[in-house]
C-alpha cells in the first residue's frame, strides 16, 4: 500500500485470520473498521496500533442490517470501501445422521448468508465507485468433500460458486473478487463444533499440523496489495502434512 491508504472492512475479525490480518494491514497503515461479536476482542486489537485508523464496531453477519451499518460506518467515516473481507464462519463436525438441523441452519446462516450479506451492503458502493475488492475466507472443504463434513462442506462449495458468480457479473465495473481457502489452521474455530470427540480431534490436527493464522492474513494481503489490474481469484493454502 504505497499510494492511497486503504479502507478495508473486515467481518470476523476478533481472532484467528481475522485478527491476523487487521494486525498485518494496521503495520501498512490501511484505515480499517472492524467487525465482530465480541467487541472486547476489537478494542484490544485497536489499542494494540493507537497510532493508526482503527474503528471497531459489534456486527452479527447473519443480520443483514448489521452489516450494512458496519459498511456504512467506513463510508461516512473515510468516504469509500476498497475492500470487504468476509472472514466470520462456523465449522460444525457431525454426521448427518445426527440430523443436527439448528447446527445445519447456523452454518448457512453465518458462511452463506454472512457472505451474501457482506456483498449486498457493500456491492452498490463499489458499483458506484467503479472499484473496489471483496474477499471472503473459503476453505479447502470448499473443494474436497469428506465425511462428517457434508454441511460445511456445501456451505464452502456455496461460496465458491457465489464469489466467481460476482467475479464474472462484476469484472467489468472494476471490481476484484477473492477466496482463499485454507486447510488446517490453528484458530478458535474449533469452539463451533459441538461433538465433544470431534473437537477434540481438530485441536489435536491444528497443533499437530496447522498453520498459523497469520500465514492466511499473509495470502489475503497479498491479494489486496496487487496491482488494481490484477484479480487473484483463487488460492487454495495447506500445511504440507495435510493429506486431504
Amino acid at each position: 500500500m504505497t499510494e492511497q491508504r486503504k479502507v478495508i472492512v473486515i467481518t470476523g475479525a476478533s481472532s484467528g485470520i481475522g485478527a491476523a490480518t487487521v494486525r498485518r494491514l494496521a503495520q501498512q497503515h490501511a484505515r480499517l473498521v472492524i467487525g465482530a461479536r465480541r467487541l472486547d476482542r476489537l478494542e484490544a486489537l485497536r489499542e494494540e496500533f493507537p497510532n493508526e485508523d482503527i474503528v471497531p464496531q459489534t456486527v452479527d453477519v447473519t443480520d443483514f442490517e448489521q452489516v450494512q451499518a458496519l459498511i456504512n460506518t467506513a463510508t461516512e467515516r473515510f468516504g469509500r470501501v476498497d475492500a470487504l473481507i468476509n472472514n466470520a464462519g462456523v465449522m460444525p463436525v457431525n454426521p448427518l445422521i445426527n440430523g443436527a438441523r439448528d447446527e445445519w441452519q447456523r452454518t448457512l446462516s453465518v458462511n452463506v448468508m454472512g457472505v451474501l450479506n457482506g456483498i449486498a451492503a457493500v456491492l452498490p458502493i463499489m458499483v458506484k465507485q467503479q472499484s473496489g475488492h471483496i474477499l471472503a475466507t473459503d476453505s479447502v472443504a470448499g473443494h474436497v468433500v469428506v465425511p462428517n463434513l457434508a454441511v460445511y462442506n456445501g456451505s464452502k462449495f456455496a461460496v465458491r460458486a457465489i464469489m466467481e458468480g460476482l467475479r464474472q457479473e462484476q469484472h467489468t465495473n472494476h471490481i476484484r473478487t477473492t477466496i482463499v481457502s485454507p486447510g488446517a489452521v490453528a484458530t478458535e474455530l474449533y469452539r463451533s463444533i459441538g461433538n465433544p470427540e470431534n473437537r477434540e480431534a481438530e485441536i489435536k490436527t491444528e497443533k499437530s499440523i496447522g498453520l498459523d493464522a497469520d500465514q492466511i492474513a499473509r495470502a489475503l494481503t497479498f491479494a489486496i496489495d496487487a496491482p488494481e489490474t490484477v484479480d487473484v481469484n483463487e488460492m487454495i493454502i495447506r500445511p504440507i502434512q495435510q493429506d486431504v
